[in-house]
């Protein structure tokens, strides 16, 4: 399975992004709004924090035109190793007596 966020990456600089907008709305919507939502939700999801908008600048993007939006780098990706037990998405094991957390959280 191919993180979301990957798609939205390889769709972004593919000048594919417009695909991403949902086609029961693609008729209704703006196509430079959708890809400045787009641009700004890449933002949101970089690998290093500090490079991520605050969420008083997100909101200042996505009310206000004509603030610029940086372009965003590509983000990193990760993937589970290991196994779950049962179908409990929050499960976790170790090998090592060390516990690791599944559940992921904005900063």
């Amino acid at each position: 399975m191919i993180p979301l966020a990957h798609q939205a990456w390889s769709l972004w600089i593919n000048d594919g992004a417009t695909d991403l907008v949902d086609s029961s709305l693609a008729k209704s919507c703006s196509y430079s709004e959708a890809l400045r939502c787009i641009q700004i939700g890449l933002l949101c999801v970089q690998d290093n924090p500090d490079s991520r908008p605050l969420i008083s600048s997100v909101l200042t993007m996505l009310e206000n035109e004509t603030t610029p939006v940086p372009v965003p780098i590509q983000p990193m990706y990760f993937s589970y190793r290991g196994t779950t037990q049962g179908t409990d998405e929050n499960t976790s094991s170790s090998m090592n007596n060390m516990s690791l957390t599944t559940v992921l959280e904005g900063r």
